[in-house]
């Protein structure tokens, strides 16, 4: 039985395991898949230990990503472009290859649900999420892209390392307040975790517009309440996303694709029962 698992710090909060169980039983692949919490100095250690047993990949949640792409002695482009790794492939020759599924998880939820993301999109955040899916949004060819951060450095610093694939710029909180409103939304901070809402002006929303928020919980989260209350007719949590990125997983390791939606709806209920 071949052995997979998700690394993090924390990790008992994790829903990869249920998740890929679940991929593998729908697809008959024979696979276990755990949760490793290697404490927060001994991911290296840890990683070493797992494919001494038998390890043949893993996804990386917070707080390795990073230490992650260092590992991978092989990354592919859209891990490149992040900076960061979810997903570790451990090779037969002992090298390991790095891939971030994050974008592809994010965009196929958003045009799941009906997101037009060749309109104006509005990105929200510049941390290592929002890195992550620039290269999968600017894909969709989007008729402008904008990155709005708290720092508005860190923005800008984003949209010249993707200008060459796409319309994207970045706009201060000041500028934005000044600007047209957009079509699809997008909420790449952790604001939501805390009860907060980024700080970005309302008129943002177009009446009809879409609202994503990368954060999911059981009820809306505060910024999708608050875009709904501002016009947005389609609001999205990331629950999808998290899906999403575990099949696109999956598929990179067994070569097979899992149905997504079953997965999807046994997490919904379970998140709202």
């Amino acid at each position: 039985m071949d052995k997979y698992a998700v690394f993090g710090h924390p990790i008992t909060q994790s829903k990869s395991p249920q998740i890929h169980q679940k991929f593998a039983e729908s697809t008959q692949q024979n696979i276990e898949y755990t949760a490793i919490d290697p404490g927060p100095d001994n991911f290296e250690k840890g990683i070493q230990q797992f494919v001494a047993a038998g390890g043949k990949g893993c996804n990386i949640t917070m707080p390795f990503k990073q230490q992650a792409y260092k590992l991978a002695g092989q990354l592919s482009e859209r891990a490149k472009l992040a900076g960061a790794v979810n997903t570790l492939t451990f090779h037969s020759d002992g090298t390991i290859s790095g891939d971030n599924t994050d974008g592809a998880g994010l965009v196929n939820d958003l045009l799941a649900n009906g997101a037009k993301l060749n309109k104006k999109v509005l990105l929200i955040g510049a941390g290592g999420a929002a890195r992550g899916v620039i290269k999968p949004l600017l894909d969709c060819q989007p008729e402008l892209l904008i990155i709005v951060n708290r720092t508005h450095e860190k923005a800008e610093l984003l949209a010249d390392k993707f200008q060459a694939f796409g319309n994207i710029h970045a706009l201060s909180i000041t500028e934005l307040a000044a600007k047209h409103s957009f079509d699809v939304i997008i909420n790449s901070s952790s604001t939501s975790l805390t009860g907060e809402l980024p700080p970005v002006p309302p008129s943002i929303f177009s009446a009809g517009c879409f609202a994503y928020d990368m954060v999911y919980q059981d009820k809306p989260t505060c910024f999708l309440t608050w875009a709904a209350e501002h016009g947005a007719t389609t609001i999205v949590d990331g629950l999808g996303m998290l899906v999403g990125q575990a099949a696109e997983s999956f598929r990179v390791w067994r070569g097979v694709e899992p149905a997504k939606e079953p997965v999807l709806t046994m997490l919904r209920a379970e998140l709202t029962s």
